[in-house]
């Protein structure tokens, strides 16, 4: 019994201490977060509905025991609501020196400014203009910015604390013209997501592009099979083609500390 007595303390003990160790080394290193809309996360990232975000396949790519993967990312936000709901501010509060955020959002931006249901979207473009409203949701004055504005305070935030914004253009929906899947590119979201990159001297992943002539080979009748429900969200194998789409972008990119953390196979 008193072996017993002596041993049963001694194990919980070191229990305690390994899982401190683990916590402590996940503390040290670097985390890469996701940020951004139902096509990088569709709801709990479980695959509910047959549905799936390209993020929640990211990790196969990435050494974990060098970095540190978290999808914060939530379905219906725009980049202005990802804001306002205070999502943003819970990511921030985490983001230390030498992490990284990867940033999708536009799909949901094309929505209306002020509505009864979502009042989730932003001015078009990158410029200064804002639109004051009495926001029919949240009951309160509400100053609505560009999605250029809101794109850049995520990268001047993440700036601010020495780690690294990757910003990435929608990923296409499932229309056609042509024979062509419809791009977003120019004056469009992913044109603006790459003006405001190249102005806060931020990495971009052009995916739009990058997925499109992926989608352009195999044809429109074989791309109906990665839309089960609609033609904006992804099954299981169009959010792995988009996941390999946006390790393509970051190899890409030069001079990217992030590339460091990719295995080599």
């Amino acid at each position: 019994m008193m072996q017993k007595k002596i041993y049963f303390p001694f194990l919980l003990m070191s229990i305690v201490l390994f899982s401190s160790y683990i916590l402590f080394q996940n503390d040290q290193k670097p985390t890469l977060y996701f940020i951004g809309d139902s096509t990088v996360k569709n709801g709990k990232g479980d695959g509910g509905g047959g549905l799936w975000g390209w993020a929640d396949f990211m990790k196969p790519y990435f050494d974990s025991t060098k970095i540190n993967l978290q999808n914060n990312a939530l379905g219906g936000t725009s980049s202005r609501t990802f804001q306002t709901q205070g999502l943003w501010n819970k990511v921030l509060d985490k983001l230390k020196a030498g992490d990284y955020v990867m940033i999708q959002f536009g799909h949901n931006d094309t929505s209306p400014i002020n509505d009864s249901t979502r009042a989730r979207g932003t001015i078009k473009g990158v410029g200064e203009d804002t639109v004051v409203i009495e926001n029919i949701l949240t009951k309160k004055t509400e100053i609505v910015y560009t999605y250029g504005w809101y794109l850049t305070k995520f990268i001047t935030d993440i700036q601010a604390k020495g780690a690294t914004a990757i910003v990435c253009s929608p990923v296409p929906r499932n229309g056609w013209k042509n024979g062509k899947v419809n791009r977003n590119e120019g004056n469009s979201y992913g044109g603006w997501a790459k003006q405001v990159a190249t102005k806060t001297n931020s990495y971009f992943i052009d995916l739009n592009a990058i997925i499109a002539d992926q989608y352009d080979a195999l044809g429109e009748e074989s791309i109906k099979a990665f839309f089960p429900k609609d033609n904006t969200h992804t099954g299981k194998d169009g959010a792995i083609l988009n996941a390999a789409s946006v390790i393509t972008g970051l190899k890409s990119l030069p001079n990217c500390s992030l590339n460091k953390y990719l295995l080599s196979k």
